[in-house]
């Protein structure tokens, strides 16, 4: 199965030069933990990720640090330069990338570097659990045809 399969395709963004509480506003008003910071790209008007802010980096980085989050930017907390998969690389890749650098989530790019989506570990569960029970249907379907044949 390919990553661009499963991945989520709807993804909150910032901007690196978005203040760092605005980012955890978004957060909120978005439930999410996990902000992809895109930079436009002109010709196309696509995104390019260039870092990802978790609400894990706020609080190690700042909260816990006595930092004042009014100060900052999300360029100030944020990983730069994400490890990000390609759509159409295989599930298995994402996974062992997302095992190499002890990650729950990944952006994913298309063929020019284009942020389309992000793939997480809850996206493998939940695709591998939709695999599983077509598996335990065809059971069942096959118990249910084989009484039926014998009755």
């Amino acid at each position: 199965m390919k990553v661009g399969n499963i991945c989520k395709r709807n993804v909150v963004t910032a901007l690196p030069t978005d203040d760092l509480t605005k980012a955890a506003q978004l957060m909120r008003s978005e439930h999410v933990g996990y902000i992809v910071v895109v930079e436009p790209e002109i010709e196309d008007g696509s995104f390019r990720p260039i870092g990802v802010l978790t609400d894990r980096d706020i609080v190690i980085e700042v909260v816990a640090a006595d930092g004042d989050p009014k100060a900052l930017t999300i360029a100030d907390v944020m990983t730069a330069k994400p490890v990000a998969i390609a759509d159409s690389a295989p599930l298995a890749t994402a996974l062992a990338e997302m095992r190499r650098i002890g990650v729950r989530r990944l952006p994913v790019v298309g063929h020019r570097g284009q942020l389309v989506g992000i793939v997480s570990l809850d996206d493998v569960i939940n695709s591998v659990a939709s695999e599983l029970m077509d598996v335990a249907g065809s059971i069942r379907n096959e118990q249910r045809i084989e009484g039926a044949l014998r009755s």
